[in-house]
């Protein structure tokens, strides 16, 4: 199945969670393709990169974010792992690793414990480059404001408000990839 079809199986054209969801995943497809392209020295599976990128938000329809035209009953935190079993059972194993660990700049098990988060008491951080280059670049746009790209110095702020543990994972990814 390619990943339109994938995604239009969860989701309906012409909505606006559709359109949110979409437009979010183009633009980081977008960004992590360009940060690809400038690091041929990495050897990234590109094609892969854009599918993940593509489809590391598939289960956020599952949560309850009415601000982004989510109607679901879970967290919003729980996105991550309720995207990575829709893929694996529809046999997509490796982007469901991107789904699971794209949230923040991963998730490390002393992190889900210490914020008492409704999430499998795991390490859930990115470790392929090219998990770690879609989590990267899932940063630079949200789903309520999808049209600006963040800028670095906000990003930072953001992620540091879960632990310097985080801040120093995305510091990690930003010196790879930028």
């Amino acid at each position: 199945m390619d990943i339109l079809s994938l995604f239009e199986k969860y989701y309906s054209p012409g909505t606006p969670l559709y359109d949110s969801v979409w437009s979010h995943s183009r633009l980081v497809a977008q960004k992590a393709m360009q940060l690809a392209q400038k690091h041929p020295e990495l050897s990234l599976d590109t094609d892969f990169v854009y599918e993940a990128a593509m489809l590391h938000d598939i289960g956020v329809f599952l949560t309850h974010a009415p601000e982004i035209y989510c109607t679901g009953d879970q967290p919003y935190i729980c996105h991550g792992i309720l995207g990575a079993d829709l893929l694996r059972t529809e046999g997509y194993p490796r982007h469901a690793l991107v789904c699971e660990r794209h949230t923040g700049a991963g998730l490390t098990v002393d992190n889900i414990i210490a914020q008492n988060l409704p999430l499998p008491h795991r390490d859930m951080c990115p470790v392929s480059l090219e998990e770690k280059l879609v989590c990267f670049a899932d940063k630079f746009y949200s789903k309520s404001n999808p049209d600006r790209e963040k800028p670095m110095d906000k990003i930072r702020k953001g992620i540091a408000r879960y632990g310097q543990d985080s801040l120093q994972r995305f510091d990690e990814m930003a010196a790879l990839f930028l």
